[in-house]
């Protein structure tokens, strides 16, 4: 199986630090476009199947032992011309078939996109676009801030700033979620809590044939969990820390936006995890390079309705929800995009899920699928300026942001205080108690 010894790959702290840490990774397909994919919270690389199938057409790895090598000189420049392209996806540590480390320290969205750069150093990839999701494009924007000149586009899919904005917001549904997820303990328990996680509830409830895509959905789900185990409290403590202590500093967001490369912020209107507000000011901090996508769709919004979203004549207000002080250019496909990667959403699904979803991929041709995706998209030109010392917000805004953060905080502490009490009400004992001597 492939694995790269990170340690092997980094230097002096870093090696010390992750002596015997072993990423699991897997390839797909082959060509000059190098496309490397992060996942997010207790996923494994198979998250990805759907983009893999979009864009090269096979979920049938690789399965090289030994680096693939950067072969782009084979076929011509990597940003371009003719050629497929190579996918790389892989399991983030502390999940998966990658180690699993004890401490919650090492585990940081930094210490992460190390990993990833040695991922890329194995592969010998000298560059590629960087798709990232939840927890993976927080990932994703440590990795472009620390090698921007190895990037040629970043897509952030579902993603926030970490930290108080990696809670949800506070509503009846979270909290149902939230108590649900903590007590799930097999995989048909957290199959169940994941599918209403990552997916609007309309999307889960439209029939396919007979039945509906939950039902479809749940017994993949079951497979999956079941064939990768469900993940450690090392590795999903670790991760949860990673999320909450990660944090864009302005040096960090200037080397992105000096780079120049495209950032696209990909967002599902109906994500219960990561809030769409987070999602638009981060695309605002990456201006002018960045664009903001809002679609129709959960926290797997990538999963979900492609159709509508690919469909040239609908009008891009009626999938975004950007502010009336922004305004934008819009290209549509065949337009100035085919020199950036924009994020697929196929709808045809793997070998495994051959109706859930139905339609066809935008293009045959995979260099116009990881070109433009079929979509119309939208590239921000905001009026707002964002001055050195930071944005500026009325005063009753900032009130109102601190109140949320404040009963969001607050909700965090009830539902671990909840669970402790809840574990150690399991811990306690009946003390059996002998006839009394009279």
């Amino acid at each position: 199986m492939p694995f790269c010894n990170v340690g092997t790959y980094q230097n002096g702290v870093d090696v010390s630090g992750n002596s015997g840490m072993k990423i699991f990774y897997r390839t797909y397909g082959q060509g000059p476009v190098k496309v490397l994919m992060i996942i997010g919270l207790a996923g494994t690389h198979n998250s990805w199947c759907p983009q893999i199938k979009g864009l090269t057409g096979t979920l049938t790895p690789n399965d090289n032992e030994l680096p693939a090598g950067d072969r782009s000189s084979d076929f011509g420049d990597n940003e371009g011309g003719s050629g497929g392209v190579e996918v790389c996806a892989f399991d983030n540590r502390g999940m998966g078939r990658t180690s699993v480390p004890t401490k919650k320290s090492e585990y940081t969205t930094i210490i992460m996109a190390k990993d990833a750069i040695a991922v890329m150093d194995h592969l010998g990839w000298e560059k590629a676009h960087i798709f990232g999701h939840s927890m993976g494009a927080m990932i994703a924007c440590k990795l472009a801030a620390m090698v921007p000149d190895r990037i040629l586009s970043l897509a952030l899919l579902n993603v926030t700033g970490g930290g108080y904005e990696c809670l949800p917001k506070l509503d009846r549904q979270t909290l149902s979620i939230a108590l649900r997820f903590l007590r799930a303990k097999t995989p048909e328990q957290r199959a169940s809590v994941d599918l209403d996680t990552h997916y609007s509830q309309e999307y889960l409830e439209e029939y396919v044939g007979t039945k509906t895509r939950r039902a479809i959905l749940y017994q993949e789900y079951v497979k999956g969990i079941s064939a990768t185990g469900m993940q450690s409290n090392y590795g999903f403590e670790g991760q949860v820390n990673a999320c909450w202590t990660h944090k864009m500093s302005r040096t960090e967001v200037e080397s992105i936006r000096a780079a120049g490369f495209l950032v696209s912020v990909i967002h599902g209107r109906h994500d219960v995890i990561a809030q769409l507000r987070h999602a638009k000011r981060l695309a605002e901090n990456f201006h002018p390079s960045a664009r903001m996508v809002e679609l129709h769709g959960g926290h797997l919004v990538s999963h979900e309705k492609t159709e509508e979203a690919s469909e040239k004549k609908l009008n891009p207000h009626e999938w975004t929800n950007l502010s009336k002080k922004c305004s934008g250019e819009y290209y549509s496909q065949g337009g100035p995009l085919h020199k950036f990667v924009s994020v697929p959403l196929p709808s045809s699904p793997p070998p495994s899920l051959p109706s859930v979803w139905a339609g066809k991929f935008p293009s045959a041709d995979p260099m116009d699928a990881i070109a433009t995706g079929g979509w119309t998209v939208m590239k921000i030109s905001f009026l707002r300026k964002i001055s050195e010392g930071g944005s500026n917000v009325s005063f009753p805004v900032g009130i109102v942001e601190k109140l949320h953060i404040f009963v969001v905080y607050f909700f965090g502490l009830f539902v671990l205080a909840f669970e402790h009490v809840r574990r150690a009400l399991r811990s306690l004992k009946p003390v059996r108690v002998g006839a009394a001597l009279t």
